[in-house]
């Protein structure tokens, strides 16, 4: 049975034993079992009203699942001559200083104007084909409205090396984020598997059971009147929404997040103009503002570091200013 975008089926008596969820998805509704497993790791399904990442289960009489199918994309991402901010390239890689508003690879319901087009352009093509044909060169992402360094792979050599690094925790990665209020205590580290919400899919959550270990590290740098924060996150582990999660978990939302949010309004001591620049903040405020790796050729440690940019520079000035003039 379809509803929408949605299929439901419940399994009935003829259900074989031991019958792969990912399998029997697969068989079902005609795809892949590789899409199936997809499917079921990026929260499109659940299992008895409740979402599954286990592509293992064993499926057994009278559960019920219901699929959220994804939206088609292109085959195929077309070359785009869109100008990057380009901290460093070689034959090997390319890492770039990405905008906020910018999507790093096509997906569902994006086609066009992402990083991957940018820079197929850019390389004339030459980049790892590791990542499948929608994330060629992609090792790693951000989110769409957060700014920062992201490094691009040209070659499968270079894309297995830094996944490596990735996949071990030594890549180096800080960012700075504005949020509300003021973390207790002012510095430590934030654990807590992360996995979709059971609430809302477009959300991440700290999850007790099933997610993935994830580790973040801060330190507040700045406080703005007890109305706002400036902190550094050192990601030890990088999951979707990993910061947006850890911070919003000890009641620090990111100023401009529109995903993960609280009414913090009522609760601001701060003038009306401010608080109508904060409330209409148009993005999360957070970016990616160093990144460091070995190069999987040369050996060399290698570190880059990226400004803030302009709209979080003029965030900063303002909550800086109320130290000035709230004295």
């Amino acid at each position: 049975m379809e509803e929408e975008n949605n299929i439901f089926l419940k399994i009935d008596e003829n259900i074989a034993p031991k019958t792969r969820l990912d399998k029997f998805l697969a068989s079902q509704i005609q795809i892949s079992r590789t899409s199936a497993q997809r499917l079921i790791k990026n929260g499109n399904v659940s299992l008895n009203g409740e979402l599954i990442f286990d592509c293992d289960y064993n499926l057994s009489q009278d559960d019920t699942l219901e699929i959220e199918k994804e939206e088609p994309v292109e085959a195929t991402p077309k070359p785009q001559n869109i100008p990057l901010d380009i901290i460093y390239e070689d034959n090997d890689l390319i890492v770039i200083n990405k905008p906020a508003g910018m999507v790093v690879h096509p997906g569902a319901g994006v086609y066009e104007n992402t990083i991957v087009n940018a820079v197929l352009y850019h390389a004339k093509g030459s980049l790892s084909g590791i990542g499948g044909v929608l994330r060629p060169g992609i090792v790693h992402r951000i989110d769409k409205e957060t700014s920062g360094l992201i490094v691009v792979a040209k070659n499968d050599f270079t894309h297995i090396k830094l996944s490596e690094q990735f996949a071990v925790h030594s890549i180096e990665r800080t960012y700075k984020a504005f949020v509300y209020g003021v973390l207790n205590p002012l510095e430590g580290t934030i654990e807590g598997n992360i996995g979709r919400s059971k609430f809302d899919r477009k959300k991440m959550a700290i999850v007790k059971t099933s997610g993935k270990p994830a580790i973040t590290h801060y330190q507040t740098l700045e406080v703005f009147q007890n109305i706002a924060s400036l902190v550094s996150c050192k990601l030890e582990t990088g999951r979707t929404h990993q910061i947006r999660v850890h911070l919003s978990s000890k009641g620090c939302h990111l100023i401009g997040d529109k995903v993960y949010k609280e009414n913090h309004l009522s609760t601001l001591r701060a003038d009306l103009e401010l608080k109508k620049f904060l409330t209409s903040f148009p993005r999360q405020a957070l970016h990616a503002e160093t990144l460091g790796f070995i190069h999987p050729k040369t050996n060399e440690k290698m570190f880059f570091s990226a400004p803030l940019p302009s709209d979080l520079e003029l965030l900063y000035q303002k909550l800086h200013n109320l130290s000035y003039t709230q004295n």
